[in-house]
């Protein structure tokens, strides 16, 4: 069965939709006719980002102001979404940090496993319900190739991005027959333009650029294969040989190779 059409009541939803992959997601959703609730905690972003997809694509786009690392606002979302008729779930949003765990700060990690991992839990199980009432739906999960492997000076990161790999896999399998499909998107390093060299981010810097994605075209990938009940979706050089690397590699051995190059994006 193919993903929901597009309705005048159904919602297309995704977080962490005022940057990168988020955005190209919403424009890609619009471009295929599915109006949008897009959220993120920048509401300038979201709210210009709502009318030029309006503007564009002709879809209506309601706009959520919400910090979802936070229990309240998180939970006062999910409980919207389980009661609208959400056709498509793109669970997106997340933060990374980089250096050694004891360095970093403690409230920001915190955070960091909420917005990560327990969002992506919380929102997938508020409109789960509805979706297998309907027979029909969509959930896509950001996760990442960090998710298959241990990454020292990434730790948490890389340890929410597995629950997150592992869960959207697993949670596919429970949904066969009903009509809700579950793919996990699992890129490298993405990006929507190159940065002029003074603006470069340490990750710019390091990572060359032949190695970087599109965002557009990782929106693209990810929604085929999300009609298509893929089970990961793994575009980019990079992504690809830290998926095989992490699963058939002892970590012993791969651990001390990635954790030195990330521990250069923490500064050190």
């Amino acid at each position: 069965m193919s993903l929901p059409a597009p309705t005048v009541d159904a919602r297309a939803v995704v977080t962490g939709a005022s940057s990168g992959i988020g955005e190209a997601l919403a424009a890609e959703l619009a471009a295929r006719g599915h109006s949008l609730i897009v959220v993120a905690r920048r509401g300038d972003l979201l709210n210009a980002l709502a009318d030029r997809l309006t503007r564009e694509h002709g879809v209506a786009v309601e706009v959520r102001v919400s910090d979802l690392s936070d229990p309240g606002q998180r939970q006062t979302l999910a409980n919207e979404l389980a009661d609208r008729d959400v056709s498509i779930l793109c669970n997106n949003a997340g933060i990374a940090t980089f250096g050694p765990v004891a360095k970093l700060d403690p409230g920001y990690e915190r955070a960091q496993v909420q917005l990560n991992a327990v969002a992506v839990h919380d929102l997938t199980l508020a409109v789960l319900p509805g979706m297998i009432a309907r027979g029909a739906g969509g959930i896509l999960i950001t996760g990442s190739a960090a998710g298959n492997m241990a990454i020292p000076n990434n730790a948490t990161y890389a340890a929410t991005k597995a629950f997150v790999n592992t869960f959207s896999e697993s949670l596919r399998a429970e949904l066969a027959g009903t009509g809700v499909h579950c793919t996990l998107l699992a890129p490298g390093p993405v990006r929507t333009e190159t940065p002029d060299p003074a603006d470069a981010s340490i990750v710019d810097k390091l990572v060359p650029d032949f190695l970087w994605i599109d965002s557009a075209y990782t929106a693209r990938l990810s929604l085929d294969g999300l009609e298509k009940n893929k089970m990961r979706i793994v575009p980019g050089i990079l992504s690809k040989g830290m998926s095989v690397a992490g699963q058939y590699s002892p970590r012993f051995i791969t651990a001390p190779i990635v954790g030195s190059f990330y521990r250069k994006l923490g500064g050190d």
